[in-house]
C-alpha cells in the first residue's frame, strides 16, 4: 500500500499519481462695412462646418455678434455703402463714428449719423521691415491706416496682414480683447482662416514625430519617478515610482495584542522586551543597554510570525510602518533602492518607530558570486537596505522587524549583529501550545460539550496555528452543512481527516472484491504497526476512499520524537516493516499472482528511509560512520539543488547491497507478524468491510481478545 510523508499516515491505497488634405482657405468679404467682432485670447474664433454652438464662449461671441448685426442694420439704413466703395489704398480707411442719441431711446430703433474723415495722403516709407512684425508695430500701422486686411489663424494665436502697399507679414497675437474693435474702427478687412493649404506636409511630419515625442516624454517621466534628472529620489515625480508603498499608522490599531497570540511563548517574551524598551527606555539605558536595531522572526509557514508583528504594533503604540519585501523590486532599475531610501527617510522622521518587512527573503537573498555578470536590481535593493539599517550615518530610533521562512537563503551581511541583533524562532507549537491556540480560534463558535481540546491537540502533532485555525473553520462548515446547532467532536474529526487526506469520495464505485482487498491491505498495516515495539499507536483505520487513497491507516506519532527530530535505528526499521505490511497481507490472502499496485507509495517510502540510513545516518556496518554523497548548491539561490556522488562505483555497489538488505529484513519481519496473527487479520478486515472505519479503541480490543504479543526479533 502506498504511504504518505505525513507523519499521521502510514499508508494510502492506490496513492500513485498516474497549465485626409484640408481645403484651400478662402477669404470672404462682406457686402457691407466690417463688423466689430469680439476677440479673446485663448478662446478659439473658429469658422467651421458642423460645429455645435453649445459652449459658453460660443454663446458669448454669438450674443455680441447679434448686437453688432443689429447695429450694422441700422448703419445700412442711413448710409448704403457697397462693397465696391472701398477706400483707395493710398488713403486711410474710413472711420465710423456713432453720434450720441437722446437718453431713453432704444438702441435698436435710433438713427445713427456716420461721418467719415476726409482722405489724406499717408507715407508708406515708415512701415516695419521684414515678414514678422511686432504687435506694437502692427497696432501703430493699423491706427495710421496702413493695414488693408488681416486673416486670423484658426486658433486665434496669430494673424497674417496685408499692408496698403501690398506687402504681407505675420504677427503673433497676445491676449488683447480690444483688437477686433480697433481693427473694425480703422476699416481693416477681417477674416478667419479655415485651414492651411501648406499644412499637408507639416501635418504628415507632425503625425510621424508625435509617437516619438510621446514615448520620449513617457521615458522622461519614468526616469523622473525613479530618481532621475526630473526629481531627486523620485520624490515629487509624476509617476511616483520611487516612493515607498509601505502602510503607515501613527497610532497602530491592529486589534491584536500579545494575549491574542498563543503557542509562541518564547517568541512573545523576546518581543515583549522590545516593546518594553520603547515604553520604558530609562530602565535599560541606565544599565548601558541599547535597543536592538532589528529582530528577525524565523519559522515555518503559518506559525504566526506576521501575527506577532501585529501584536508588537498593537502593544508598542509607536508609529508603525509595514510593507512586503516584494514591493521594493520592480521592473525599472533603481526603483527598489529608491523605495528603501524613501521608507527609511519617513521612518527616521517619526523615530522612535517600528518598520516591519514581511517575507524579507524576496530581497535579502544571498548576493551572487560574480558569475553571469549584468546588473541585478535585487542586489541594489539589498545593498541599500544594508546601508540604511547600519551604514555610515547609522540608524537610530528605527527598529526593523522582519519575517521569513527561508533563513538559509539570507545574505550573511543582513544577519549580522547591528542589523538583525535578534533572531526569534517561531516554531510549531507543542501540545500545550496547540490547546491554547484551539481555545483562541474557538472563540465565537458554538461547541458541543463532548469537544476535548486536549484530545484534538494530541491528534494534531506538527500542526501550526494556521492549520488549527483552518481545522476549526472546516469543522464549523461541516456542522452547518449537516444543519447542526453545535460543533461536535465528530465534525472536528472529519475535518481533520479531510485536511490530512482529502475529502471523502462518497459516490465512488467500489466493487466488493476491491473493497475486500483494501480492507486486508489496511489491516496489514495496522497489525504490523500495533505489534512492533516502541512504535506509534494506531488511531484509526478507514477504507473510505479519500483523494488518491483507497484507504488510510492513521497513527499517533510521539510528541517528543516529533519535537526532537531524533529517530532511533529500531524505529526506522519498524517504520519500514509497517510500510510493507499492506503488501505482505495481500500476498498471504490473495496470493502473489493477485497483488496490486496499491503499495507503490509504500515502496518509495521504504527505499528512501533505507538509503538515508546507509548514506546519511551511519546505520550500515559495511559503510561505517561515513556520510557518502555531498550536496551541491546554486550560489545564487543559496540552497541545495542536486546531490553529487563523490564515491567510487565499488562503494555504490556496497550502498545498494546494504539498502537491499535493510528492505529484505523489514519484509521478513512483516511476513512473520502477519502469518502468526492471521486470525486477528481476518477479524479486523471483516470489521472494516462491515463498518468501513475502526477507531483505535475498538482496534485494540481485538488484540486483547486475541491475546496478541509484541514482536520480538
Amino acid at each position: 500500500m502506498a504511504s504518505t510523508t505525513n507523519p499521521l499516515l502510514s499508508s494510502s491505497f492506490y496513492g500513485t499519481k498516474i497549465l485626409h488634405s484640408p481645403p484651400t482657405p478662402k477669404t470672404t468679404r462682406s457686402s457691407a462695412p466690417l463688423l466689430p467682432l469680439p476677440f479673446f485670447s485663448k478662446r478659439k474664433l473658429v469658422i467651421a462646418k458642423n460645429e455645435e454652438p453649445n459652449s459658453d464662449s460660443f454663446k458669448s461671441i454669438t450674443s455680441q455678434a447679434t448686437l453688432a448685426g443689429l447695429l450694422f442694420t441700422s448703419l445700412t439704413t442711413q448710409q448704403a455703402l457697397a462693397v465696391d466703395n472701398v477706400t483707395p489704398p493710398s488713403q486711410p480707411a474710413p472711420l465710423l463714428q456713432a453720434q450720441p442719441t437722446k437718453p431713453n431711446s432704444s438702441p435698436f430703433s435710433q438713427n445713427l449719423n456716420l461721418t467719415a474723415p476726409k482722405p489724406q495722403q499717408q507715407s508708406v516709407t515708415d512701415l516695419p521691415e521684414g515678414s514678422q512684425w511686432r504687435y506694437s508695430e502692427f497696432l501703430n500701422a493699423v491706427k495710421k491706416g496702413k493695414v488693408e486686411r488681416v486673416r486670423f489663424a484658426k486658433e486665434g494665436s496669430a494673424l497674417q496682414l496685408t499692408a496698403i502697399d501690398g506687402r504681407r507679414a505675420s504677427v503673433v497675437v497676445p491676449n488683447d480683447p480690444d483688437l477686433i474693435d480697433i481693427l473694425a474702427m480703422n476699416g481693416v478687412d477681417i477674416s478667419v482662416s479655415e485651414g492651411d493649404s501648406g499644412g499637408g506636409i507639416f501635418n504628415f511630419i507632425g503625425n510621424l514625430l508625435f509617437p516619438i515625442i510621446a514615448f520620449a516624454g513617457l521615458f522622461f517621466l519614468f526616469r523622473r519617478g525613479q530618481g532621475g534628472p526630473g526629481g531627486p529620489g523620485g520624490l515629487g515625480g509624476p509617476m511616483d515610482f520611487g516612493r515607498s508603498k509601505s502602510k503607515f499608522q501613527e497610532v497602530p490599531e491592529t486589534g491584536v495584542t500579545f494575549s491574542d497570540v498563543a503557542g509562541a511563548d518564547q517568541a512573545k517574551l523576546e518581543l515583549q522586551e522590545v516593546v518594553d524598551f520603547l515604553k520604558n527606555p530609562d530602565k535599560y539605558t541606565a544599565l548601558g543597554a541599547k535597543i536592538p536595531k532589528g529582530c528577525l522572526l524565523v519559522g515555518p509557514p503559518g506559525t504566526g510570525k506576521t501575527l506577532l508583528a501585529r501584536a508588537v504594533a498593537g502593544e508598542a503604540g509607536t508609529p508603525f510602518f509595514s510593507c512586503a519585501a516584494s514591493e521594493f523590486v520592480e521592473l525599472f532599475v533603481g526603483v527598489g533602492a529608491s523605495r528603501v531610501r524613501d521608507l527609511f527617510e519617513k521612518a527616521k522622521s517619526k523615530a522612535p518607530c517600528i518598520v516591519f518587512i514581511d517575507e524579507i527573503d524576496a530581497v535579502g537573498r544571498q548576493r551572487g558570486a560574480g558569475m553571469g555578470g549584468g546588473n541585478d536590481e535585487r542586489e541594489q535593493t539589498i545593498n541599500q537596505l544594508l546601508t540604511e539599517m547600519d551604514g555610515f550615518s547609522g540608524n537610530s530610533g528605527v527598529i526593523v522587524l522582519a519575517a521569513t521562512n527561508r533563513p538559509d537563503v539570507l545574505d550573511s551581511a543582513l544577519l549580522r549583529p547591528g542589523r538583525f541583533d535578534r533572531q526569534v524562532t517561531v516554531d510549531r507549537p507543542d501540545v500545550a501550545g496547540r490547546v491554547k491556540i484551539l481555545q483562541v480560534h474557538s472563540r465565537g463558535k458554538a461547541l458541543a460539550k463532548d469537544v476535548d481540546f486536549e484530545k484534538i491537540a494530541r491528534r494534531t502533532p506538527g500542526f501550526t496555528g494556521a492549520d488549527l485555525q483552518n481545522l476549526m473553520n472546516e469543522a464549523a462548515i461541516l456542522a452547518a452543512r449537516r444543519e447542526l446547532k453545535e460543533i461536535s467532536k465528530d465534525e472536528i474529526a472529519d475535518a481533520l481527516e479531510r485536511i490530512i487526506a482529502g475529502p471523502e469520495k462518497k459516490n465512488a464505485v467500489v466493487s466488493e472484491e476491491k473493497k475486500k482487498l483494501v480492507a486486508y491491505h489496511e489491516a496489514g498495516h495496522a497489525l504490523v504497526g500495533a505489534l512492533m515495539p516502541e512504535y506509534d499507536p494506531v488511531a484509526k483505520i478507514s477504507i473510505i476512499p479519500r483523494g488518491q487513497a483507497g484507504g488510510l491507516t492513521f497513527f499517533a506519532p510521539s510528541e517528543e520524537r516529533l519535537e526532537s527530530g531524533l529517530y532511533s535505528r529500531s524505529y526506522l526499521e519498524n517504520q519500514m516493516a509497517v510500510a510493507l505490511g499492506g503488501r505482505v497481507a495481500e500476498e498471504v490472502i490473495f496470493g502473489q499472482a493477485n497483488v496490486t499496485t496499491g503499495a507503490s507509495n509504500d515502496f518509495m517510502q521504504v527505499s528512501r528511509v533505507a538509503r538515508q540510513m546507509v548514506e546519511r545516518f551511519g546505520f550500515s556496518k559495511k559503510i561505517g560512520q561515513v556520510a557518502v554523497g555531498s550536496s551541491g548548491g546554486n550560489p545564487f539561490l543559496g540552497q541545495q539543488m542536486s546531490s553529487q556522488k563523490d564515491y567510487s562505483m565499488a562503494t555504490a555497489d556496497i550502498v545498494d547491497a546494504e539498502v537491499r538488505e535493510l528492505v529484505e529484513k523489514a519484509y521478513k519481519r512483516a511476513t512473520e507478524i502477519v502469518t502468526t496473527h492471521i486470525d486477528i487479520l481476518h477479524k479486523l478486515a471483516n470489521l472494516l468491510i462491515e463498518k468501513e472505519s475502526v477507531d483505535g479503541e475498538e482496534f485494540m480490543s481485538l488484540f486483547i481478545d486475541g491475546k496478541a504479543e509484541l514482536y520480538v526479533s
